[in-house]
């Protein structure tokens, strides 16, 4: 599996973002242009996934979107796990909505 760190996906064009933390988390903070599915729903929305690009899937720290990120895997999808997650991401200064 490929990780990506959040100063690299930050970096990338319009990324597809999947973050799976919890509705608590997502609504403390979350990059803009992400879209939330809970690791837990992950499996009844993945046909919300899209498919036509790699997906970048992002946590608070990491460990459930290496689950997140290999469940779409063997889904057929290329997903790409945001090291870090978005502790990293907030200690990197990056914007969070």
């Amino acid at each position: 599996m490929t990780d990506i760190s959040v100063t690299e996906l930050a970096m990338l064009a319009d990324p597809v973002v999947i973050d799976v933390r919890e509705p608590h988390e997502w609504e403390a903070g979350h990059a803009a242009a992400a879209i939330h599915i809970p690791l837990g729903d992950l499996a009844a929305r993945v046909g919300e996934v899209p498919a036509e690009a790699p997906v970048y899937v992002i946590c608070a720290a990491g460990g459930r979107s290496l689950q997140g990120a290999a469940f779409l895997e063997r889904h057929g999808l290329e997903a790409i796990n945001v090291t870090g997650g978005m502790n990293a991401w907030q200690q990197a200064g990056l914007p969070t909505v």
